[in-house]
């Protein structure tokens, strides 16, 4: 009975056996059909990896060319930064935007034309702020200033309307994820297991991930200016004038006491020598769109891992007076912002992105929300925390989130600003040398204009000549190149033995510095739509895309509407102003003058002294001022000048400050009027002054309306 009742023991168990292991390769059967159903295998003549606006033009330009297209995209929402908040649109000169690009903004301003595109806001209030000029655009009007959620509904329109074919949350493999056979990708597979055959291949995300991952070359930081002759490259102290400390900001815990350490968000290494290469990233952020409608008005809440310690070096700064920190909520229609740095302690996360560009994508989303962490932490602390002055706490607290934007998120931007990550490394590198036109650009597929503008890179610790330790920045770059200049379409391609059917628009290859200007939205708009056509070309005529005939190319590209150049009469950006040496008495220009808050460098208008002049970019209205400080030359009366270009989108009412030995004058200036000699000089009138004594004339652009410009002022002695 007993070996019976065994066997029968040793039967059940061996069936269970057998029905769990038949249940086993079922489940596994099962789960292998349900994955190999679940992926893809598809091909296209073009696949373009990456969900930016310079993805979605180039893949328009695809399609309008009669190829086959896919958009494999690791973002759920299409646009990149374009529909994340950067609603007001760094684009320099309008003149050089054509294209698919062009008509991204004319639709914008389409879309603005219909009054129930206006419900926080009416439309006659807002006014045409932000639009191009009839004379310049025609009938394809632009309007360059947008609410987020308007951005990512073009995009979304152009998908259905080309009817293109977009895979959203698919994120490549960057380990094994790029078939090469020789020097052409074969296919491109995502962690899903989705596989992409293509022809040609475009590379149109801000971190460059295609290109990494199919071995071509590229750099990651700032060249030294040995590399390319540049004189703005690798470790810029002396230039960081901007976004900097006004006073000596005491950067221990302890104040005076080095033993007590450092405050948070200040790094205890070295710069670095000026002009010195380095491996680190001018700092990200994200641009916030906020409002101050009730009705509309997220409040900003506390963070988790909330920690005001964080925050010490800006509560420093706010009590000895600085008071940037409302200086960059630029207007965007529907009474929104679209809000960024500005200031030495801001929403910029100076520091603390050196690692994304090669960060695996887990770490890169520590990185991200490390960012949110500090920047949500950032407005809670101006909000709530007792020791900021009432004031700063009672403005700030009137604004928050808009609660019509972001609204899958938290109200929270979709996108970080990847200000620059990769950057390849092709047989042509473009640097500062061909925007100034000091080297000439051959085969141009497009044009920039903007600034060449880097923002800090690193905060750390500097001491004075007596010893006293306080706190800088370093890295941020504000220089105007001269004009619009050209793109070479040699810097959109690899070198021919690292691969020949992929094309890179945006982390194109490029220095640093060069980098900062190429790097806005609409010019990543046009090197795509540029990329897109030579790889259609390319396989027309079944050559590399480095062997693309350029007479076919720059041909098509000016036929769809691209700029590829602007004639040197147009270009008066170009060449020097009125010499200071000419002038007479006292001329307070260049590096001489002294800047409160963000202003940008231009040399469009003319004429002006020096080699430029400067204007608040009709923003940051109250937290923008400039001082021409001088020593009088003489005892007693002196003229007083100020120089620019008068024009109708200047500000009527600009205040000018100069304090006399009779005491503190304010007047107020129409920069919309015409000066007596050249169109440039306008008499502030006489003042007393004392010979060898220190004095300043002040410009401020609170509470106007229209451009304020800075250019020189002049000192002109009046008594023998």
């Amino acid at each position: 009975m007993i070996e019976h009742f065994e066997f029968k023991i040793i039967n059940i168990l061996v069936f269970s056996l057998f029905v769990i292991r038949a249940i086993s390769i079922l489940f596994f059967l099962s789960h292998a059909f349900h994955f190999a159903m679940g992926q893809k295998r598809s091909t296209h003549d073009v696949v373009i990896y990456g969900g930016t606006s310079a993805a979605l033009s180039a893949a328009i330009q695809v399609k309008r060319m009669g190829k086959t297209v896919v958009v494999v995209s690791p973002d759920l929402h299409l646009g990149g930064l374009t529909s994340s908040g950067l609603g007001w649109t760094d684009s320099g000169s309008k003149e050089a935007i054509g294209g698919i690009a062009r008509n991204f903004y004319h639709r914008v301003w389409r879309y603005y034309q219909s009054v129930d595109s206006w419900k926080w806001q009416k439309m006659e209030d807002f006014g045409n702020r932000g639009q191009g000029s009839p004379a310049v655009d025609g009938e394809k009007r632009t309007m360059w200033i947008f609410e987020p959620h308007v951005a990512e509904l073009i995009f979304d329109s152009w998908v259905a309307e080309n009817e293109l074919e977009v895979y959203r949350d698919e994120w490549l493999d960057r380990e094994e994820g790029v078939e090469k056979k020789g020097e052409l990708i074969k296919s491109i597979t995502t962690l899903a297991g989705n596989t992409y055959e293509g022809k040609m291949f475009l590379d149109c995300t801000y971190e460059g991930d295609l290109m990494a991952s199919s071995g071509i070359s590229y750099f990651v930081g700032r060249e030294s200016n040995s590399a390319y002759g540049e004189s703005l490259g690798g470790v810029q102290i002396k230039n960081a004038r901007h976004h900097q400390f006004a006073g000596k900001v005491d950067p221990f815990i302890v104040e005076g006491d080095p033993k007590s350490g450092l405050l948070a968000r200040i790094s205890g290494q070295s710069p670095g020598q000026e002009g010195e290469g380095d491996s680190k990233m001018q700092a990200y952020n994200f641009r916030l769109c906020l409002t101050q409608v009730e009705e509309n008005r997220l409040p900003f809440s506390k963070p988790d891992s909330y920690d005001p310690s964080q925050y010490e070096l800006l509560l420093r700064t706010l009590l000895q007076g600085q008071r940037t920190i409302f200086g960059k909520f630029d207007p965007i229609p529907n009474n929104k912002t679209d809000t960024n740095n500005c200031g030495p302690f801001s929403t910029d996360n100076i520091g603390m992105n050196y690692l994304y560009p090669e960060a695996n994508y887990e770490k890169r989303e520590e990185i991200i929300l490390e960012h949110e962490r500090y920047q949500k932490g950032y407005f809670y602390f101006l909000c709530n925390d007792p020791r900021v002055p009432e004031e700063i706490r009672t403005k700030m607290s009137s604004w928050g989130l808009a609660r019509d934007e972001f609204k899958d998120n938290d109200n929270w931007p979709h996108q970080i600003y990847v200000r620059e990550a990769r950057r390849m490394v092709s047989d042509f590198v473009i640097n500062e040398l061909h925007l100034r036109g000091i080297k000439e650009i051959f085969r141009s597929v497009g044009m920039g204009s903007y600034n060449i503008d880097s923002h800090n890179v690193q905060r750390y610790v500097e001491k004075d000549e007596d010893g006293r330790s306080f706190v800088q920045n370093e890295g941020d770059i504000q220089v105007n190149p001269g004009g619009p200049y050209q793109i070479s379409y040699d810097s959109l391609v690899p070198k021919t033995k690292e691969c020949k059917n992929l094309l890179v628009p945006v982390c194109l290859s490029s220095s640093h510095v060069a980098f900062g200007s190429i790097r806005m939205e609409p010019v990543f708009m046009i090197l795509a739509q540029s990329a897109a056509t030579a790889a259609v070309l390319a396989i027309e005529a079944g050559v590399a895309v480095q062997e693309v005939e350029y007479a076919r190319l720059r041909e098509r590209l000016t036929s769809d509407g691209q700029v590829l150049e602007i004639k040197k009469q147009i270009r008066q950006t170009r060449g020097k102003g009125i010499s200071v040496a000419d002038l007479d008495g006292v001329v307070i220009d260049g590096q001489k003058v002294q800047f409160q808050g963000q202003w940008q460098e231009s040399s469009s208008l003319r004429p002006f002294v020096g080699h430029s002049y400067w204007h608040d970019g009709n923003g940051g209205k109250g937290v923008r001022s400039v001082k021409f400080p001088f020593t009088a030359p003489n005892e007693g009366l002196h003229e007083v000048k100020v120089s620019f270009v008068a024009s109708g989108n200047r500000a009527g009412k600009v205040r000018y400050e100069i304090e006399d030995e009779i005491g503190n004058n304010k007047l107020f200036v129409d920069q919309r009027k015409k000066g007596s000699k050249d169109s440039i000089w306008h008499s502030l009138g006489s003042f007393i002054f004392k010979k060898g004594h220190k004095y300043a004339v002040t410009l401020h652009n609170q509470d106007t309306e229209g451009f304020v410009i800075a250019d020189a002022a002049q000192i002109i002695p009046l008594n023998p």
